[in-house]
This record gives structure tokens, C-alpha cells and sequence, in this order.
């Protein structure tokens, strides 16, 4: 029977078939009343939030010749000295030393506390839910308020941007971690315990090898993203470029300023391009 007889055949039966199934033909608002309900409060909220936050494309449009004023005076990049291109190049060797240490010792620490947070490992309601809350706690605080308190408690320097990377992204790690684990497939724990391993075993053989691919890509991102978090954390004197940058728009050296900023860029491209490659290399994809 063509699609056209089937139509035509529906449509001669159509009160008939609204009768027997009236829960999916009647009332349709009133099945549609709650999302249109939640639609409506998000739009609301959203013109709240423009009206009490001042937004007004009056004052856009105004502020857009004093944007392009400050690009032509960013153009040329220019460092002016070779002293100050060196001293550059070493401060952004410290904003990557940075990210890249904050985010493999957040790893690092991450990593096995995320098991206690996993339903699948550990059972006990009360771990898990302290594990979660302990998350919550670290990763809800920002990386910049987190840099502010170290360099309180251990003086100004990259040592402070490390800590403060590394708290931050403890409790982020940790949570993506503990889904990744607990989103493992059940039939691989299952095949080494009926072949007599321990619940140990069953982790290292049954799950790891499955949510490994997917923590690796997670600290690659993690430390593409701290890249530039290194950067906003050293305005606070947390160590890295981002003090030199900030000094250099306090003092309108806006071609030093442009000069640090395609500086970030290049950096920042690269590693994603290192990353991807390193990403499909991980999960066995062979890269075009």
C-alpha cells in the first residue's frame, strides 16, 4: 500500500482513531501548556535581564567608532625592542609552565578521587554524595578568586597561578571523570569477574581501559583552556603574561598590546592543532 492509500485510509478512520486514542489526540495546550510555560519564564527572564542590566544597542552602536579607534592604533604589531620580544616569549613559557602544570596535577589528583563519586565503584550514598559536594565546592569558586587567595597565603608568582589552576579544575576534572566512569559499559566489569577477578581488577581491566580515551581528551581541553586562564589569572600578579598585558592597556602601549594579544593567538592555535591530532590519535582515528 502507497503512502498516498495509507493517508487516504487514515484520514477516512481519523475520528475513529482520535476516539480510541483521545490521550494523544485531545487537548493538545493542555499537553503543551508546561513547555509553553517554561518558554514563556525563559523569556521573561531574558528581557529582565536586559532591562536590569542596562543593555542598550544605542550605547553599542555609540562605542563602536571608539573600538575601531583602538584597532588602528593596535596596527602594526610592534614590540619596539628585541629585549621586550624575549621578555615576552618568557613570560608566555611561564603562562604555559602554568597550564600545563596546574592542569596535569589536577588531573592527577582528580583521577582517583572521581571513583569515589562513581555509583558504578563505590555504592555508599554518603561518599558519593560528600565526593560530589567536595566537587561542587572546588569547581564553583573561579580560577581568578582562587589565584586571589594564593597569592595572599604564598606571595605573588606563578607558584600561586598553579594552585589556583589546580583547585579550580580539580573539582571540573573530578565531575567529568566520575560520569565518564560511571557511563562505562557494565558487560566488561562483568567478563572479568565471572573469570574470578577482584573488584579491583573488574576497575583496572573493565573500566579504565574505556573511559581512558575520554580523560585523556578532556586534560587536553582542560589545558587549552588553561592557556588562557593563565593569562587572566596573572593580572591578579599570579605569574605569566597577563600582568605585562595588563599594564601595557593601563598605559595605552596598544602596539605592544596587539603584539601580546598575536602572540596568545598563535600559542593558543597551536595547541588546539597538537591536541586534535593527539585527540584522534587517542581513539584511533587516523587524521585526514
Amino acid at each position: 500500500m502507497s503512502s498516498v492509500q495509507l493517508h487516504q485510509v487514515f484520514m477516512r478512520d481519523a475520528d475513529a482513531i482520535a476516539t480510541r486514542h483521545a490521550d494523544i489526540f485531545g487537548n493538545p495546550w493542555g499537553r503543551r501548556a508546561p513547555t509553553l510555560a517554561v518558554w514563556g519564564l525563559i523569556v521573561a527572564i531574558l528581557f529582565y535581564g536586559i532591562w536590569s542590566l542596562g543593555f542598550s544597542l544605542t550605547l553599542f552602536a555609540d562605542g563602536l567608532p571608539n573600538l575601531g579607534f583602538i584597532v588602528r592604533l593596535m596596527i602594526p604589531p610592534n614590540p619596539e625592542t628585541w629585549q621586550r620580544v624575549i621578555y615576552y616569549l618568557n613570560q608566555l613559557i611561564q603562562t604555559l609552565g602554568i597550564a600545563f602544570l596546574g592542569t596535569l596535577c589536577a588531573a592527577l589528583l582528580a583521577f582517583p578521587f572521581s571513583f569515589l563519586a562513581a555509583k558504578n565503584v563505590v555504592p555508599n550514598l554518603l561518599i558519593h554524595i560528600l565526593s560530589r559536594r567536595l566537587f561542587d565546592t572546588m569547581r564553583g569558586v573561579d580560577t581568578l578568586v582562587w589565584a586571589l587567595v594564593w597569592v595572599n597565603v604564598v606571595g605573588l608568582g606563578p607558584f600561586a597561578g598553579t594552585l589556583a589552576i589546580i583547585c579550580s579544575d580539580f573539582g571540573a576534572l573530578a565531575k567529568l571523570f566520575s560520569e565518564a566512569i560511571e557511563a562505562a559499559d557494565r558487560k566488561a566489569v562483568e567478563g572479568v569477574m565471572s573469570s574470578g577477578g577482584s573488584d579491583a581488577q573488574s576497575v583496572r581491566f573493565g573500566i579504565i581501559p574505556q573511559v581512558l580515551p575520554v580523560i585523556t581528551s578532556q586534560i587536553l581541553y582542560f589545558f587549552e583552556s588553561n592557556t588562557r586562564s593563565a593569562t587572566i589569572i596573572g593580572v591578579v600578579g599570579a605569574g605569566g603574561i597577563g600582568l605585562s598585558l595588563y599594564e601595557m592597556i593601563n598605559t595605552l602601549e596598544w602596539h605592544q598590546v596587539s603584539f601580546i594579544i598575536l602572540l596568545l593567538l598563535i600559542t593558543v592555535s597551536a595547541i588546539d592543532f597538537v591536541s586534535t591530532k593527539l585527540r584522534l590519535a587517542i581513539i584511533g582515528v587516523r587524521p585526514v
